[in-house]
């Protein structure tokens, strides 16, 4: 019974830190997204930064609610609580990458995201392999409940952000964009719909 206690007193302690991180990261989105209606004209939209703003928006709420899954962790230790926070701290550092606190040294955000493409796209796929870690914290079970579609997903989507890296062409961004867009929304619907 006091294992017991522990993982949930555990579970509730990490579920706290991950929310207050994932609070700012969703806080920084929103603030970024409507600077867009509170400044119309003044920085011109790039539809690739914007499209990556919206998948992350979707992603870090999705990740919030796949969470939920951590409370089959048996038991917590400081390794495993490290690697989440760290986790989470990936997309709290996505979405400052997506709206720093000026961009005046740049021509507006397409300037800047294609200057600073290659740090966005190398945490995005960071994210894709630490996903990989989370999905086994919560256990074998868990993991194999997914399928092998998850873990050809996770290498894709890491794949590409690689790629995305050092492709000169817009082109090849915009693909990945709608393409991992359209496919996150549908993993969410078909594999994530109930707790």
């Amino acid at each position: 019974m006091d294992a017991l206690a522990s993982s949930a007193e555990g579970f509730t302690h990490v579920r706290v830190i991950v929310g207050m991180v994932l609070g700012l990261s969703l806080a920084r989105l929103v603030n970024g997204l409507t600077r867009f209606v509170q400044h119309p004209g003044s920085v011109k939209i790039y539809p690739i930064h914007l499209g990556w703003a919206f998948f992350l928006l979707v992603t870090i709420i999705h990740f919030w609610w796949y969470e939920f899954h951590l409370r089959l962790v048996p038991q917590w230790n400081f390794q495993v609580y490290f690697f989440l926070i760290v986790y989470t701290m990936l997309y709290a550092a996505l979405t400052a990458l997506l709206f720093p606190d000026q961009i005046t040294d740049y021509q507006g955000y397409e300037h800047y995201f294609e200057a600073r493409k290659r740090w966005f796209y190398g945490v995005l796929a960071l994210t894709f392999i630490f996903d990989i870690g989370d999905t086994l914290i919560k256990g074998q079970d868990y993991f194999a409940s997914l399928g092998t579609e998850y873990i050809l997903r996770q290498c894709l989507f890491a794949a590409a952000a690689i790629t995305a890296m050092f492709v000169k062409g817009r082109r090849f961004q915009l693909l990945f964009l709608v393409v991992g867009a359209i496919y996150q929304i549908s993993w969410i619907i078909r594999v994530y719909d109930l707790l």
